[in-house]
């Protein structure tokens, strides 16, 4: 996929990596429609970059499909998707405190936000032999997220509809990537402050912005902006139950620490 005169969605971009995704595809030449929850911040980063605003509840159907018609009637045709809207909650009282809208919802916007956009967009690239679809979904979904049940089994969901995708319709001519950040300083985990980024481990919205178009430039499947997560991914696949055992004991560190005086407990995957 060429990134100079191509057009692309990018929803949940008021803000944090959504934004930054939305500047870096501009940047390269793409025209963008920047899809967010909120109006104010949608028409903010669509004026910014000279994109096309759009908002509404990606969990609402009918507004996915108001928002590929307005790409299509603003552009003509979508080259790209990047599906990045998401929210995390928490579940401080594990994974049975919560009622059954609160793991609706992070299904509906994590995994059916993302099927049912493509729903719409795969004929149009496959007649093309030609488009690209990321999720962006989070190290959460193939390592584990403590204290976010609901985030973490989504997450792993958009991971495997990357996958079923990409083996389906591979040989259609649409690139398939997913990708799988660990610690980013955005406003959806309450640590967008730039010193956050001083923090261990932690990396900007705009890193993972590059590591994504990066990743889609080199055709990869799974992108990593942090090399950490891939070598958690070989670690926790290789051993199993050793992986389980180190998660166990972490969330007993967390359990202790709730003063936020320790990176390496507080941090959470975006």
């Amino acid at each position: 996929m060429k990134f100079d005169g191509a057009t692309a969605i990018v929803t949940g971009a008021g803000q944090g990596i959504g934004a930054a995704l939305a500047r870096a595809l501009a940047a390269r030449g793409v025209r963008v429609l920047v899809s967010d929850l909120s109006q104010d911040l949608a028409i903010r980063v669509a004026d910014e970059i000279g994109g096309v605003s759009h908002d509404g509840d990606l969990c609402d159907p009918t507004v996915i499909t108001a928002m590929i018609d307005l790409a299509n009637a603003k552009f003509g045709k979508v080259d790209m998707l990047f599906s990045n809207a998401g929210f995390a909650l928490g579940e401080p009282d594990g994974p049975t405190s919560c009622p059954d809208s609160h793991w609706q919802k992070s299904w509906d916007l994590h995994v059916m936000a993302h099927l049912r956009a493509s729903r719409l967009l795969v004929p149009q690239m496959v007649s093309r032999r030609s488009g690209v679809l990321v999720n962006v979904a989070s190290a959460a979904g193939v390592l584990s997220q403590i204290g976010d049940a609901a985030y973490s089994a989504t997450k792993h969901a958009a991971v495997s509809l990357a996958q079923s995708l990409a083996i389906e319709h591979d040989a259609d001519g649409v690139q398939v990537a997913v990708v799988c950040p660990l610690y980013v300083a955005t406003p959806l985990l309450g640590y967008d402050d730039p010193a956050m980024i001083r923090a261990p481990g932690v990396i900007s919205a705009e890193d993972v912005a590059e590591a994504t178009l990066t990743g889609v430039a080199e055709g990869r499947f799974m992108i990593f902006p942090h090399p950490d997560a891939q070598t958690f991914f070989a670690q926790r696949a290789a051993d199993t139950d050793r992986w389980m055992s180190g998660m166990t004991r972490l969330r007993a560190r967390v359990s202790e620490r709730t003063d936020g005086t320790d990176p390496a407990v507080t941090h959470r995957f975006i």
